[in-house]
């Protein structure tokens, strides 16, 4: 039985791609946020990762693990498994 005063934390692993975006007038390259997919284990957002860093059009991909509070609905920070290739420096985040 639960009790009122415990709360249950749901784990995300989380797989993010990266892209090279050109903006600007000296067309100057910055990083966006291509693709984000969801898992249940962290072996399979690390695979993810690492398939997707090989794709051509990927600049780098992240596979990371957070902690949600659903009473709350509070995010903590990213626990990171794996960052390959070109990816935002963490404080970008």
């Amino acid at each position: 039985m639960k009790h009122a005063d415990e709360s249950t934390s749901k784990i995300h692993y989380i797989c993010q791609t990266y892209v090279e975006q050109k903006s600007g007038r000296n067309r100057q390259a910055s990083l966006k946020i291509g693709k984000q997919f969801q898992y249940s284990t962290a072996a399979e957002a690390q695979n993810r990762a690492e398939r997707e860093a090989l794709s051509e059009d990927c600049a780098g991909a992240d596979a990371y693990m957070i902690e949600e509070d659903p009473d709350s609905g509070e995010v903590g920070s990213p626990n990171f498994l794996v960052r390959l290739g070109n990816v935002p420096e963490i404080d970008d985040l």
